[in-house]
């Protein structure tokens, strides 16, 4: 990890929550070239890109740890992705990060089983069982994938009129399959898992975007989204963005409001303490960037997308049941509160499960009794230990899990997302373009805020970069 200790790698991490010991009192006033707003991935690699150009920036971070909505935590005896997880080399950004800290890559256990309901009856059969079962479907489903959207990488706004199929649900499309029971809920429970929320209030646009994301396949596509991630987990990651910034990083830090005009902006935190920035860069997701008091106020693409949400409101659950077991995955329905269970980590006395189902009000991440009644919808065999979690939708600091727009949000709302506003910019991963609500989206806006930045502001720097 770029060759840095941890207390190297936290030198320039402030905590300043006041209650906390923190230095300096609401009478203090500060000035930074850049502000950024939230050290997930986008505001890490915002700020490091910044802060390398010269520029002073300050990294304002509301929870007391890093990575947003990334976050690798030690429970049930393993080293656990809370957050975002899975990584791709077909994901560009996050595979150029990967490779330039020489993070190393896992995955976890192929299923010697899969079980899958018809109705009410389980079936089970091998992975490529289940695999032959959802192709014709999913082909159907995909087909027009590249018509739609040749050049993902782009604002797909900008070559085609998505509108004409932007007001369709997954679930629209999926029924237009009429496919048989079998067929029918072992797709259902594959998209579930995608959208991680009811297929109703998700977008096919949604759908079309993460399989252009893999030229039209949507088994490279259930690949890239579900499989691979890094060994040393996502923190691996996280640290070495911190460490390879200049900028100053403060946890406990909560933006509470922003004021901007055209020479700049007043950034107040909610201990009082105020920064003036010549520029500001917000990361903040869809669900909460309206909650921020701007003023003047956001455009009313921004206020608008964060009044409807994204359609992304479930659950992602760690279980540990008792051991050994062979690995296996397993997919559900709409009707049941996990629509998809895997193994992801075998010991000699012990395994590792992660589930996701379609609405965090039906299943509690830390509720063991209800989570094992959620497993017996497959298998009544397993001895549940201990179950973990975080519910990210009553997280003030997200209010979503990952993107998943809509019907008609694409079209309507993402340019105006974009749109850099006086100097506000805005970065995050819901807002990408290419993979959109996964880490590879978070480096693609930062990178495209970033250089816009400092291709405006680094003309008129003197003097030698901060922190030289």
């Amino acid at each position: 990890m770029i060759g840095v200790t941890k207390s190297e790698r936290d030198v320039h991490i402030m905590n300043v929550n006041l209650s906390n010991g923190g230095a300096m009192g609401s009478e203090v006033s500060e000035t930074a070239d850049v502000v950024v707003v939230g050290a997930g991935i986008s505001g890490l690699v915002a700020a490091r890109e910044l802060s390398r150009a010269g520029l002073r920036v300050i990294v304002l971070e509301a929870r007391p740890r890093l990575g947003g909505r990334v976050w690798t935590d030690r429970r049930l005896g393993r080293d656990l992705e809370i957050g975002g997880t899975w990584v791709h080399w077909l994901q560009p950004h996050v595979w150029a990060e990967i490779t330039r800290y020489g993070l190393p890559i896992t995955r976890g256990p192929r299923p010697e089983q899969v079980y899958w309901l018809a109705g009410d009856r389980v079936r089970t059969g091998s992975i490529d069982d289940y695999l032959q079962l959802i192709e014709p479907g999913m082909r159907r489903l995909t087909a027009a994938t590249m018509t739609w959207l040749p050049r993902p990488a782009e604002n797909p706004n900008d070559r085609t009129d998505l509108s004409e199929i932007d007001g369709f649900s997954i679930q629209d499309k999926l029924d237009e399959l009429r496919l048989g029971d079998d067929e029918y809920h072992a797709n259902e429970a594959a998209w579930i898992g995608h959208f991680n929320g009811p297929l109703a209030d998700g977008a096919f646009t949604s759908a079309l975007r993460w399989t252009a994301a893999t030229a039209g396949s949507w088994q490279l596509m259930h690949e890239a989204s579900a499989v691979f991630r890094l060994s040393g987990g996502t923190e691996a990651l996280v640290a070495a963005l911190a460490a390879d910034s200049r900028a100053e990083i403060r946890t406990q830090a909560e933006v509470c409001r922003i004021d901007h005009h055209p020479e700049g902006a007043d950034v107040q935190t909610s201990d009082g303490r105020r920064i003036s920035a010549r520029r500001v860069v917000l990361t903040l997701p869809q669900n909460l960037l309206g909650d921020l008091d701007v003023q003047p106020p956001l455009n009313e693409d921004k206020r608008a997308a964060a009044r409807e949400k994204v359609a992304s409101r479930g659950v992602k659950v760690w279980i540990r049941v008792r051991g050994p077991i062979a690995p296996f995955a397993a997919y559900s329905s709409a009707d049941h509160p996990l629509a998809v269970v895997r193994t992801e980590y075998v010991g000699d006395s012990d395994a590792v499960l992660v589930g996701f189902g379609a609405d965090a009000t039906r299943l509690h991440p830390e509720d063991i009794d209800a989570v094992t009644r959620a497993l017996t919808v497959w298998r009544d065999d397993l001895e549940v230990l201990e179950v973990t979690g975080h519910d990210w939708m009553a997280d003030p600091h997200s209010r979503e899990t990952w993107l998943m727009h809509r019907p008609n949000q694409l079209t309507r709302y993402l340019d105006g997302q974009q749109r850099t506003e006086g100097v506000l910019h805005f970065a995050g991963s819901d807002t990408a373009n290419l993979w959109p609500g996964f880490i590879d989206g978070a480096i693609e806006r930062a990178l495209h805020t970033s250089r816009d930045i400092t291709d405006t502001l680094t003309p008129h720097l003197t003097g030698s970069p901060a922190g030289a």
